[in-house]
C-alpha cells in the first residue's frame, strides 16, 4: 500500500489495544485458561475488574463493541444478575489470591443507563463478593444524556472516583450524524451535576475526526472543554473497525464518496487536529499523559486502570465479549447474549476463547503500549524480562529515530510529538513476524 493510501481513513482497526493479535485468540486454549485460573497469582501482581454493561440509547454509526438498544427491563435485570454471577465465580477462583482489587472500571455500553436503583444493587451486590473499597481507582463511564442528579449521587456514594463523560464534539449536528444519543445541553447539565457532587477526577472524552469535523468545529470542541476544565481529557482519532455502521455504508471514506455531512478526515488532518488541542491545552497548564491523555496535574490525576494494564496487572474482564489477562494468559468471553447468559445459569464462567502469551510476547505488549505513553525506561524492561530493549529491538527503534518519531538514550526511549500523534500505525514494526501482516481482529 502507498504512503498515500495509508494516510486515508480506510476500513479496519488502527488503534492497538493488545498483543498478540485478537485473531491469534482461539477456543482450543481454553484449556491454558482453565488451568491458570486454578494456579496461584504471581506475587506483587495487581488484581483489576473490569464490567461489560452493554445496554445504549442508540448505537453510534462508529461504534464496534458489543451493545444492544433492544433490551427491556426484564432483560436487563437478567443480564445484572447474570454479571453478578460472573464476578462471583471469579472471586473464586485461586487466582485471586485473597489480592484486593487495585481498580474497578464501569465500561459498555453505556452504564449509566442503568437507573440509580439498579445501580445501586448491582453495586452492592459486586461489593459482597469482590470488594473494591480499598481500591486506588474505580471508573464510570456515562453518556451525558442518561444522568441524572440522584443517579450521579448514588455512583458518588458507592465509590466512583473518576467519572468519564463521553462528549465526543460539542456540536448538535455532529453528534446527531454520528449516532450518538446526546444533545449539546446535557453535557453542561451533567457536567455541573458532577461537578457540583465533588467527583475525584472527571474525564472528557472528545473524538477528533468525526463525520462532519471541521476545524472551525474542532477549535470550538477545544475552547470548550478548557472553559469546563475537566481534571482529564482523552482524545481518539476517528477510526472504522469492520463492524460499524459507517463501515458496512462505505467501502473507503474520505476519497470521493462522501457521506451527507461530508467525508471523514485522513489521518494527517485528524493528527493535526489533537497536535492542535495538546498545543491549546498544556499551554493552558495541562500536561501530557499519553498519545490519547492531558491531565491537568501527572501529581494528583492518575489513570490506575490503564498504567496497571499497560504493566501486566491481571484483570477480570466480565460481561458479554468482554477481554481480560490473567498471569500470562489471554481471555474473552463469549460474544452472544444467549450464550452469556446459558453459561452462567448453568453456574459456568463464559469463556470463549484464549490466547497462553510467551515471555517475549509479554515483553512486546508491554512495551508498545507503555509506548503510548511516550517514554520508555530500559531499566523496567531490564529488571522484569532480563532484557535490554534497546539491543532487542535496535533496528525498528533506530528506523522511528531515523523518521524523526524518537529519540534514544542510554536510559530508554522518548517519543517526539509526531511519534506520540501516531504511535498506532508503527506498534507492528516490534510485533513478530507472524502477526505483522495478519488482520488484527
Amino acid at each position: 500500500m502507498t504512503e498515500v493510501a495509508q494516510e486515508k481513513t480506510g476500513l479496519g482497526n488502527y488503534f492497538v489495544a493488545n498483543y498478540p493479535p485478537f485473531s491469534f485468540w482461539k477456543p482450543a486454549h481454553l484449556s491454558a485458561a482453565q488451568a491458570v485460573l486454578q494456579a496461584p497469582p504471581k506475587p506483587e501482581t495487581p488484581l483489576g475488574l473490569y464490567l461489560h454493561i452493554p445496554f445504549c440509547r442508540k448505537r453510534c454509526k462508529f461504534c464496534y463493541f458489543r451493545v444492544y438498544t433492544d433490551k427491556n427491563a426484564r432483560d436487563v435485570e437478567t443480564y445484572l444478575d447474570a454479571l453478578v454471577k460472573e464476578v462471583s465465580l471469579c472471586a473464586r477462583q485461586p487466582l485471586v489470591g485473597g489480592r484486593p482489587l487495585k481498580y474497578v472500571y464501569f465500561g459498555g455500553g453505556t452504564p449509566s443507563y442503568l437507573s440509580a436503583t439498579q445501580l445501586r444493587g448491582l453495586m452492592t451486590r459486586l461489593q459482597q463478593v469482590l470488594p473494591w473499597t480499598g481500591a486506588e481507582e474505580v471508573t464510570f463511564e456515562c453518556e451525558p444524556g442518561t444522568l441524572q442528579e440522584h443517579k450521579l449521587e448514588a455512583l458518588r456514594e458507592m465509590g466512583v472516583t473518576r467519572l468519564s463523560l463521553g462528549v465526543e464534539n460539542f456540536d448538535y449536528n455532529i453528534l446527531e450524524y454520528n449516532g450518538r444519543a446526546h444533545h449539546t445541553e446535557e453535557i453542561y447539565r451533567a457536567y455541573g451535576w458532577a461537578r457540583h457532587l465533588g467527583f475525584d477526577q472527571i474525564n472528557i472524552d472528545l473524538i477528533a475526526g468525526m463525520v462532519g469535523e471541521t476545524w472551525d468545529n474542532w477549535r470550538d470542541c477545544v475552547r470548550k472543554t478548557l472553559e469546563l476544565a475537566p481534571e482529564s481529557v482523552t482524545i481518539y482519532q476517528m477510526e472504522l473497525p469492520y463492524n460499524t455502521v459507517f463501515s458496512r455504508e462505505l467501502k473507503m471514506v474520505g476519497q470521493d464518496e462522501p457521506t451527507t455531512m461530508g467525508s471523514i478526515a485522513d489521518w494527517p488532518t485528524k493528527r493535526a487536529w489533537v497536535d492542535y488541542a495538546f498545543t491549546q491545552m498544556t499551554a493552558a497548564g495541562y500536561e501530557i499523559s499519553s498519545a490519547y491523555t492531558l491531565v491537568k496535574n501527572k501529581a494528583r490525576t492518575r489513570f490506575v486502570y490503564r498504567d496497571s494494564l499497560w504493566r501486566g496487572a491481571d484483570m477480570f474482564g466480565t460481561g458479554v465479549a468482554s477481554f481480560g489477562h490473567l498471569n500470562g494468559v489471554h481471555l474473552q468471553n463469549v460474544d452472544t447474549w444467549e450464550e452469556y447468559i446459558a453459561r452462567l445459569e448453568r453456574d459456568e464462567l463464559p469463556l470463549n476463547r484464549a490466547l497462553p502469551v510467551t515471555p517475549h510476547q509479554l515483553l512486546i505488549r508491554e512495551m508498545i503500549l507503555q509506548l503510548k505513553t511516550g517514554h520508555l525506561e530500559r531499566t523496567y524492561f531490564q529488571n522484569k524480562f532480563g532484557v535490554n530493549i534497546l539491543d532487542e529491538f535496535a533496528e525498528p527503534f533506530q528506523h522511528l529515530a531515523d523518521e524523526g518519531f524518537l529519540t534514544l538514550s542510554p536510559e530508554g526511549v522518548d517519543l517526539t510529538r509526531a511519534g506520540l500523534l501516531q504511535i498506532d500505525r508503527h506498534l507492528p514494526l516490534f510485533f513478530e513476524p507472524e502477526h505483522i501482516t495478519t488482520r488484527y481482529t
